[in-house]
């Protein structure tokens, strides 16, 4: 009989360690797919037709539209329907064709989230291209070598990435052939890219290149690759995540199997607002949420005695009904009106869900948002590699805040134990590396077939995830398996763990630990929060700018006391203790190459910026023993 949780079921049983291998946990499936993963639409072979049924099904519906630019301002919007949108992509696709590109080979498409960057997708998947997104973030070195390790024949830019481009050349022009604005192009940049051999179109020139051609949509399968998406990458060069139909297909299948199975009437106005074009959804990583929080109570406990009385009984009032169960929305309606009304005007005015991922959320920042926001509040997680989600929360389960939520109904879990790092996939409270087993998982590593290797075994894609089963059958994310280290005594340090603490300081906006086998103890830079550090200075009668604060001595010394008594109340060992400080008042950014387009800390590039401020803490660490 499978043993059930609340929110997943078991469809395998546990492993011990053989041979070798460490021991696996049970493996666990959404329980709404318990009899089976529901399979995609019949009849729907490619993300091709999930376009062209939907042309079928709604051509004169609204589906993409851009704000006019008037003068410099934003004006309404204009709009294209399902079939004017297929009449381009179809223009497009000739052209491409008409140029000599074939199925199989690698499209770029660089800069902004825009209509051309979906027709020239959509293009890419009728005639069965690779299409390879070049982030807006990425800078020349990336793109140069994305296009040379995809080998992209074709690539389509945004106007204002077009020299970024041209400063490949001509280590790209073995491959790059073609090159298409999303606007116009200048006469330089014409007679440039001549020089390399590279043909240059403005958008509206290359729209007519294939008028007076027909080609044939070439048959597709759903094990056909449809994207190969270059991860960021916290270290060395990015890899290319082959992502096939079936895999995109298959999260399709699992988000409407989701949706379907919560009945809320919430997401049913959802779409409804969605419609009509009403910013009800607000995707976010945890920094941006960070600040909102940050922002919220900086305000409220300025706003006099009065509104903050009121509004911290509203809170507490409010929290203690969802706690017994109450939906967010039916815990505190006055409350809602008089109150946080104010907070969801300053969000927007009509946001009903807010998404967090990349990186793990505070469990205050979302218990605050949760009360606050009048909005559902949801963790999400997932990977490239797993074609983007693979767990989300549920609306209105305060258990679990600090979760990504269950496993989606299309996939399998299992923790496999770490016992470097003291994780147990058969403990009592079951943690380990999260491993994932599905359809929606990636093909591989483009021309890495080492790497791949590496990450997918006997069918499971190890994830380099901590994550621990809560008992309703969530996941919360805990480590992750990469960032840990030895100090000089022999004591393993996680990391990210760590970082996870100390960022709960009210004082700091981020943080970056160090630590190696060669010293005993733990050093950090941190981004101290402006306000917060300002304030202090007031109150010690501390007299300079902010960066000048930075530089203080009394300052590093409040903060580093700041963290020191966070790391006693969560109970850290000795050595987990940080011992000496940096504040850099510039925050972590992607200009200095310190974090990827997600977020994400790239820790030797950490190391390589900050050396010297590393070596002079632990020379001012020692001397002061």
């Amino acid at each position: 009989m499978a043993q059930e949780k609340e929110f997943v079921v078991e469809v395998e049983k546990a492993k011990e360690a053989t041979g070798g291998r460490p021991s696996v946990g049970p493996v666990y499936r959404n329980v709404i797919a318990k009899d089976g993963f529901r399979p995609p639409t019949a009849g729907i072979e490619s993300c091709w037709d999930v376009f062209r049924v939907s042309v079928e099904k709604y051509p004169r519906n609204k589906m993409l539209g851009e704000r006019e630019i008037v003068n410099g301002k934003a004006g309404g919007y204009v709009w294209l329907t399902y079939e004017d949108v297929y009449d381009i992509v179809s223009k497009v696709g000739a052209s491409i064709r008409s140029c000599g590109v074939k199925q199989g080979a690698r499209c770029g498409i660089y800069g902004a989230n825009c209509v051309k960057w979906v027709v020239s997708m959509q293009a890419c998947n009728a005639h069965g291209l690779y299409c390879v997104p070049l982030y807006d973030t990425l800078g020349a070195g990336a793109v140069e070598y994305i296009i040379c390790h995809a080998e992209i024949s074709i690539t389509f830019v945004e106007e204002t990435k077009i020299p970024e481009v041209l400063k490949t050349f001509p280590n790209t022009m073995k491959y790059l052939k073609t090159l298409v604005s999303f606007g116009k192009v200048t006469a330089e940049q014409k007679k440039a890219a001549e020089s390399f051999g590279l043909a240059l179109y403005s958008w509206d020139q290359f729209s007519q290149l294939g008028k007076n051609e027909h080609f044939d949509l070439p048959t597709k399968k759903k094990t056909d690759i449809c994207t190969i998406m270059y991860t960021s990458g916290t270290t060395g060069d990015p890899k290319g995540v082959m992502i096939s139909h079936e895999s995109i297909l298959s999260i399709i299948s699992a988000q409407n199997h989701s949706l379907e199975s919560m009945n809320d009437q919430d997401i049913k106005l959802l779409i409804e607002d969605l419609r009509e074009l009403k910013p009800t959804v607000f995707c976010a990583v945890p920094r941006v949420l960070d600040r909102i929080y940050s922002g919220l109570v900086e305000k409220t406990s300025s706003a006099g005695f009065v509104k903050n009385a009121l509004f911290n009984l509203a809170y507490s009032y409010k929290l203690r009904n969802m706690n017994k169960g109450y939906k967010h929305a039916e815990a505190a309606p006055i409350f809602d009106k008089i109150v946080f009304s104010k907070v969801k005007e300053g969000l927007g005015g009509n946001v009903r869900l807010i998404l967090s991922g990349a990186a793990p959320l505070a469990t205050y920042v979302e218990t605050f948002l949760r009360v606050v926001s009048c909005a559902h509040v949801l963790q999400g997680y997932g990977l490239t590699e797993t074609c983007a989600g693979s767990f989300v929360s549920k609306p209105d389960e305060l258990a679990m805040i600090g979760t990504v939520g269950p496993p989606l109904p299309n996939v399998d879990v299992c923790l496999e134990s770490v016992p470097e790092m003291g994780y147990d996939a058969l403990s009592s409270t079951p943690c380990g590396e999260i491993c994932i087993r599905g359809n929606v998982l990636f093909s591989g590593y483009y021309k890495r077939e080492d790497l791949t290797r590496e990450v997918l075994v006997d069918g499971w894609f190890h994830t380099g995830d901590i994550g621990e089963w809560q008992p309703d059958g969530s996941m919360k994310i805990i480590d992750r398996k990469k960032n840990i280290f030895k100090l000089s005594q022999g004591e393993y340090v996680s990391v990210e763990n760590l970082e996870n603490i100390y960022s709960r300081v009210s004082g700091i906006d981020s943080i970056w630990i160090y630590g190696n086998s060669y010293e005993s103890y733990l050093v950090a830079v941190v981004n101290p929060n402006e306000q917060f550090l300002v304030h202090w200075a007031e109150e010690n009668g501390v007299t300079a700018n902010f960066s000048s604060l930075c530089e203080n001595p009394k300052a590093k010394a409040f903060i580093l006391e700041e963290l020191t008594k966070t790391g006693k109340e969560k109970k850290l060992k000795g050595f987990e203790l940080i011992k000496g400080v940096h504040l850099d008042p510039i925050p972590f950014d992607m200009d200095r190459d310190l974090l990827t387009p997600t977020f994400k800390k790239k820790r030797d590039k950490f190391l390589k910026y900050y050396q010297n401020v590393i070596n002079s803490l632990y020379k001012r660490v020692k001397e002061a023993i």
